[in-house]
């Protein structure tokens, strides 16, 4: 409804290519979330380790965390709706063979092959949206992403529960996968109204940084997913550091010898995006992670149905959807900052009844009140994520931006990421092959490791507000203005 009102009034000739970039972002996140409600069910079918739960979603997030920047780069050099088409098709064609897969390191395979395609399509949208529109055609249609991204929020968990339950022809979770073949088809179909649109100046590809950001990203987040932080993990994690740092030189010598480094270096002149950076990771950690965590608990601890399942987190992703809107159409424009810390305190006390739910639960009996709990979850991220992406990118000097952008959304998935392998794993090692009493436990304490981690975005977020007052100061105030276009669809 919101999508038809909202583009009624734009250009006709481009409403079909608007089509295309509106549903090839939404089928990324659709994806993301049908598989998160199915996989304990992929897991009792396929066998293998309890952990490969975890796999199923971090196998995905990874290379499409590592490969965001380049696959913007890439559009820039090579032609953004070329590589948007080349990317649908190559997660149309993963997408299928997730499907088709025979075991659990196949489909883990697969799912990685997903997300690097994923990081072709989405950092193209925004380019190619302003290269077909302007002035208020340009506003309204990128005021189109945040609803159906609160739609494709909201219809992921669900979508994923009924796909699974529903056991079409014997699909059982092979349906969240096969989803995605007509979406796409139907993406590919109105990617023919694209123009082509490139980076006026072509710029080069870091192909070391990229490969520096690849091998010490996957050094560090790796080894945490079911592990027990071994020793040998430890060091493992210590060598994706060096590398990270490594990477970090390389691309302070780039952009010294005149060449266009992956990530501006400017950006970290002062705390304030670093601070940004640091939140983000946390609070992406908290929303992915315990959405695992209560799949987890509800399939593996209690044995409930992969459709309550998906249910159950129903009201967590429309809190998500309304409170988002609600700040990016409003609350934002209004208040600024104060609606970040505002997100974050509620999504606190949603954690908090969540642990209040856990405990007072009776084993093996299903959490009545956690519903309740979570829509305040969601509630709380919904108000945090438009006016927090606002304020991180609002200061920044123009050529800083699509920097920083990519850079958030790269961080905003690895956070996910580090999310689902640790607080995945916090359950797990606390639950083992147990049910009942261990599996409330184990759900408690990574509901608290979760509120552990919404204070350090706390803190972190109080720091981001340096950057713009040093700006501000002799030129008047810097406004923060709302835009959920801008904000929560990951740009």
């Amino acid at each position: 409804m919101t999508m038809t009102m909202t583009t009624h009034r734009l250009n006709p000739s481009r409403r079909l290519a608007l089509g295309a970039l509106l549903l090839g972002e939404a089928m990324n996140l659709l994806d993301a979330t049908v598989v998160q409600v199915a996989a304990p069910a992929i897991h009792a079918d396929l066998g293998g380790a309890v952990s490969d739960v975890q796999w199923f979603g971090a196998a995905y997030t990874l290379p499409f965390a590592v490969l965001l920047v380049t696959g913007g780069r890439l559009g820039d050099i090579l032609g953004r709706k070329r590589l948007f088409v080349a990317g649908v098709a190559g997660f149309t064609l993963a997408s299928v063979a997730c499907a088709l897969a025979p075991a659990v390191g196949v489909l883990i395979a697969f799912r990685a092959v997903q997300g690097a395609a994923a990081a072709l399509i989405v950092p193209q949208t925004i380019g190619l949206i302003k290269a077909m529109f302007s002035g208020p055609e340009l506003s309204r249609a990128l005021g189109c992403i945040g609803p159906v991204m609160g739609l494709a929020a909201v219809c992921g968990p669900v979508l994923g529960g009924v796909l699974t339950h529903a056991d079409l022809f014997g699909s059982s979770w092979r349906a969240v996968f096969l989803v995605n073949v007509p979406l796409a088809l139907v993406v590919l179909r109105l990617a023919r109204e694209l123009p082509e649109d490139r980076a006026p100046v072509r710029p080069t590809l870091d192909v070391p940084g990229t490969l520096l950001a690849m091998t010490g990203t996957a050094l560090v987040v790796l080894p945490l997913i079911g592990s027990d932080l071994s020793p040998r993990s430890g060091a493992t994690i210590a060598t994706g550091v060096t590398v990270l740092i490594a990477f970090a030189l390389h691309q302070r010598h780039v952009a010294a010898t005149g060449r266009t480094p992956l990530v501006e270096p400017g950006l970290f002149a002062h705390r304030a995006f670093p601070a940004a950076l640091v939140a983000s990771t946390a609070f992406f950690a908290v929303t992915n992670g315990l959405m695992t965590v209560v799949v987890l608990q509800l399939q593996l601890g209690l044995g409930i149905g992969v459709l309550k399942s998906g249910l159950t987190l129903a009201p967590w992703s429309l809190g998500l959807a309304v409170a988002s809107w609600a700040a990016g159409a409003y609350c934002v424009r209004r208040w600024g900052r104060r609606v970040m810390y505002a997100g974050l305190g509620v999504l606190l006390a949603g954690l908090c009844a969540s642990v209040a739910v856990y405990h007072s639960a009776t084993p093996g009996g299903y959490p009545g009140a956690l519903p309740l709990a979570l829509t305040a979850v969601g509630c709380g991220a919904g108000l945090f994520a438009p006016a927090f992406f606002t304020l991180a990118l609002t200061p920044l000097r123009p050529r800083e931006t699509g920097s920083a952008a990519g850079l958030l959304n790269a961080v905003q998935q690895l956070g996910a990421t580090v999310g689902v392998a640790v607080l995945g794993s916090v359950y797990l090692h606390g639950a083992g092959a147990g049910a009942g009493v261990a599996s409330l436990r184990a759900a408690e304490r990574a509901f608290w490791v979760g509120a552990g981690l919404v204070v350090v975005a706390v803190v972190a977020s109080g720091l981001m507000g340096e950057r713009g007052r040093e700006r501000g100061r002799g030129r008047g105030r810097v406004r923060v203005a709302g835009g959920w276009a801008r904000s929560s669809s990951r740009r």
